[in-house]
């Protein structure tokens, strides 16, 4: 395989297939939307690369303070949130800029995300761990410049959404939407909820948006970014 030094590929995985974000020479290039049919033919797959990222939007999460985590009671936490079959493998990663651990199941009736992460390897020839989509949203909310930082991912029917002023988050969830009209409702009642003003804010996305979902939200908010 081919090796290209100091660059990054992000790739996000749902049900319905992934998209990757290749950053490479201070350049960025994003893929758009594919089906899983194409795994083994898409070139950037057959690379190796300084750093790798996997997200599967799975909505099955929840975030514990770290004080109050018990890795033994992680599943009974999670099933507080969320429904899990005995089948269901529970994990959890740290979360320290938050001071929390997210405790998460990848469990979708899914292979295409194992796929990926034992096709696309580091410049080591090591497979990295498949993360909830949450994950790189909380990692990638200090990215947003504004005090008022909300973050958003899309894709599938799941609305994943995390808000914080400043260093404090404020909410990290998900929400069955439909459509994205539905997605925008949940988004307005956070921000009622939260009392915060769309006006004022800026909303940052890690999914593309069309044309038309970008500007229904430009009515209510100050500025729509896609990181």
């Amino acid at each position: 395989m081919d090796q290209i030094k100091k660059n990054r590929i992000s790739i996000q995985v749902s049900l319905s297939g992934y998209s990757f974000k290749l950053e490479q020479d201070g350049s960025c290039r994003l893929s758009g939307w594919m089906g899983g049919d194409r795994l083994f033919t898409t070139p950037e797959f057959q690379k190796r690369y300084d750093e790798v990222c996997i997200s599967l939007f799975t909505p099955k999460f929840t975030l514990v303070p770290v004080q109050f985590f018990d890795p033994g009671n992680k599943r009974s936490v999670l099933e507080e949130v969320t429904r899990l079959r005995d089948t269901d493998v529970v994990e959890c990663v740290d979360v320290p800029q938050f001071g929390a651990v997210l405790v998460y199941s990848n469990s979708m009736d899914e292979s295409l995300s194992k796929a990926v992460s034992r096709t696309v390897l580091t410049v080591s020839g090591e497979s990295v761990p498949v993360l909830p989509e949450i994950f790189f949203i909380l990692r990638d909310l200090q990215s947003c410049q504004d005090y008022n930082k909300i973050l958003a991912s899309y894709k599938d029917g799941w609305l994943h959404l995390a808000v914080a002023q400043g260093k404090s988050l404020l909410l990290a969830n998900s929400y069955k939407a439909v459509d994205f009209t539905t997605a925008e409702y949940f988004i307005f009642l956070a921000m009622r909820t939260l009392q915060l003003n769309p006006e004022v804010s800026t909303i940052s996305w890690r999914t593309p948006l069309t044309a038309e979902e970008e500007m229904s939200l430009y009515r209510y908010f100050k500025a729509v970014e896609t990181l």
